[in-house]
């Protein structure tokens, strides 16, 4: 499956979040921790093992905005 990951920086931080996962959101001082809390709660929300299930690839940057595809395999 492929799922978008959308960063946006604000004026105190940045945020992240999974919009094809309903409460999927974080807020941290840099991106970079912003992108590992959201993927902590997306490997809950899906129901994953860990993180190493998800595969990460930066799609598009913008002025305040990047975005990226998340991608994991979901069998069951």
């Amino acid at each position: 499956m492929v799922l978008d990951l959308i960063v946006h920086k604000t004026d105190d931080g940045y945020n992240a979040e999974i919009p094809g996962i309903k409460g999927c959101e974080s807020w941290a001082h840099t991106a970079d921790d912003a992108i590992e809390n959201v993927l902590d709660l997306a490997v809950f929300y899906l129901k994953l093992k860990s993180k190493k299930e998800l595969k990460i690839d930066k799609a598009r940057a913008g002025k305040n905005k990047d975005i990226y595809k998340l991608l994991f395999s979901k069998s069951g």
